[in-house]
């Protein structure tokens, strides 16, 4: 039937290992030609003990040459180090005489060059001093009458003045001059301080006085219409009270009332009110 299950299985299978890429082998080129041998015996050759000889004679002779010579450059060796050391020591006496030298002779010259320095200053002062004194022959030949000239010049010229004039011209008139400027100029600013505080004085007492006429006016009127009012409750009280009087006076006047006349005192009460 189509709803029978499908017949299943498991199955399974293991592959090998990964194996290695074997080695390249050697190339070996094929063989070419004919291939030959030989067969050779004990003695066939030579005879060692009969060739040894010549062999060993060559080997000794060589070695004990060969040691000769080591012998020999090691002797060389030693004369030649004996000849350095000698020389060595040779070289160094001469070195140290020859730098001996060289400092007596750098000495002698500094020496040298310092008498000429010592004696070149010493022409160089006496050539000076010369100048000197020669100048100093000409300035007093050339200046002997220029001194009273120039004084006399700069006396004429207003050169030499009197101290305490000039302290007075420089110092006090202009430190006067400047006090008495600051001084003014403090009065001046005192007096426009002044008039713009008695113009603001007057400003305000004009306004005050202007404001106290208007509220005495205001107060004047408000007195008027108060006394006009009390005038006015006065009289209305007065004409309430002679009404009063007059209607008490009608009433104690009129005569007791009857039947017949009591609608007669009421017209007359109606006209008397």
């Amino acid at each position: 039937e189509l709803t029978d299950r499908v017949i299943e299985a498991d199955m399974d299978t293991q592959t090998d290992a990964f194996l290695d890429r074997p080695a390249a082998p050697i190339f070996v080129p094929m063989k070419t030609g004919v291939d030959a041998d030989t067969q050779i015996y004990e003695g066939d050759l030579f005879d060692f003990d009969v060739e040894v000889d010549p062999i060993l004679e060559v080997l000794v002779g060589k070695t004990l040459e060969q040691s000769m010579l080591e012998v020999m450059e090691e002797e060389e060796l030693a004369a030649m180090k004996e000849h350095q050391d000698h020389f060595e020591q040779v070289r160094n006496v001469e070195l140290a005489e020859t730098q001996r030298m060289e400092e007596a002779e750098k000495r002698r010259f500094e020496e040298k060059e310092r008498r000429i320095a010592q004696e070149q200053a010493r022409v160089q002062r006496e050539a000076q001093i010369t100048e000197k004194v020669a100048a100093h022959k000409f300035t007093k030949g050339y200046l002997q009458d220029l001194h009273s000239a120039v004084f006399q010049n700069l006396h004429e010229t207003g050169f030499f003045y009197n101290p305490l004039e000039r302290e007075v011209a420089t110092e006090f008139l202009p430190w006067l001059v400047s006090d008495v400027q600051t001084r003014v100029a403090r009065i001046v600013t005192s007096r426009a301080i002044a008039a713009d505080i008695i113009a603001a004085a007057v400003t305000a007492q004009q306004t005050l006085l202007e404001e106290a006429g208007v509220l005495r006016q205001s107060v004047a009127e408000q007195k008027a219409a108060a006394e006009q009012k009390e005038a006015d409750e006065a009289a209305a009280a007065a004409a309430a009270a002679e009404a009063a009087r007059l209607a008490a006076e009608a009433a104690e006047n009129a005569p007791a009332p009857d039947e017949g006349g009591e609608g007669d005192g009421d017209d007359a009460a109606a006209q008397e009110e």
